[in-house]
Order: C-alpha cells, then structure tokens, then sequence
C-alpha cells in the first residue's frame, strides 16, 4: 500500500489536485470532509463539542461559524476542540485506510491542508504539494467571496509559507494550468508504477 499525502496552503489548488487522482481512479481521504462528518448530526464530536461550547450546536450538529467566532472570543478553546476532533479524524482516517486496502487498492492519497503545520507529516510514502503564484492564490480566494481580504491575510499567517512547503514535498504541482498540473499527477502516478 502507497499512501501519498496532498497538501498546500488555502487558494493553492489542492482540492482540484485531489479530484486529478480522483478521475484517474485513486481513492482520495479528506480531511475537512472528516471534520464535517464529526461535526454533523449525530456525528462523534457533537456530544464532546456541545459540553464546550452549547451555543453552536444547530440542527442537531456544530455549527462551525457560531464555534469559529466562540474560539475567536476564547482562544483557550481551540486546543480543546482540537483535542477532541484530532483523535475523531485520526480513526476515520484508518477507517477509510482499511476499507480501501480491503478492497485491494494499492494507492492511497490523503488531502490534509494542514499536514506540517500538525506535525502530521510521517507514515507517508511521499508528499505533493498543489502551488500557484502569490497573486493567483489570493485572487482564487477572494473570488470565492466566503471571506474578506484581512480573513485570508490571518489565514494565510497561521499557515506555513508555500516556499517551506515546497521545500519539504517530494512533488510540486503547479497549479496555474489545469492542463500542467494534470500532466503532473500523470506522471507521478507513472512514477509510482500506478500509470493511469
């Protein structure tokens, strides 16, 4: 089993990366898609999250902007949480890995977007990292008009610069051109003896 983490800073195209994989018939994990199944109705992080914070429970689920704006107002939160939906992600991560290797898949690929700024790096067989121009990621971002300028420029502070990132992955995706970064993903999955 090859398990190949995809990561990148927000706006750099990783989301897009994974569906290359995806259409080339690679099983995709992802993590903000775990944090919304634990977070969902009758998901396992309502019950643990609701003691912390009662207010954010809708519907039966968290609501991640009411639960955003409490850690704004008590960052001591946001440990805790995390101490709760890390362990949550974790298992259906493994879960997802023992589903796949039991369907005899051979290649795994596990979109993490904050893959080394958890220290969450290890236990892969290599890393991809999905990057664009500075001036391409903050016009994808803002075009996508879920957050304001000075939203994406905290954002983008809390996150490792993209120059560290591609430094440490054993791929570079440019994402400029769909057409470019598909012929990537080709070839890496060439690489891996896994040819699409």
């Amino acid at each position: 089993m090859t398990r190949i983490a995809l990561t990148g800073s927000i706006g750099m195209g990783k989301s897009t990366t994974a569906e290359m994989f995806a259409e080339r018939g690679v099983s995709v994990w992802d993590a903000d898609a775990a944090v919304r199944r634990a977070y969902r109705a009758g998901g396992p992080a309502v019950g643990p999250v609701s003691r912390l914070v009662p207010e954010a429970v809708r519907d039966g689920g968290i609501n991640k902007d009411i639960l955003r704006e409490a850690i704004s107002e008590d960052s001591s939160l946001l440990s805790k949480i995390e101490a709760i939906v890390h362990p949550l992600v974790a298992e259906d991560r493994e879960e997802f890995t023992r589903e796949r290797a039991a369907a005899g898949e051979t290649l795994l690929v596990y979109e993490i977007p904050l893959l080394f700024e958890t220290g969450a790096e290890t236990g892969y067989d290599g890393i991809v990292v999905a990057s664009a121009p500075a001036e391409a990621q903050r016009r994808r971002v803002l075009e996508r008009g879920s957050m304001t300028g000075e939203d994406f420029e905290l954002i983008l502070a809390r996150q490792m610069p993209d120059s560290e990132k591609r430094r440490r992955a054993d791929w570079v995706i440019e994402t400029t051109s769909p057409e470019e970064a598909r012929n990537r993903v080709d070839g890496i999955l060439e690489e891996l003896g896994h040819a699409p």
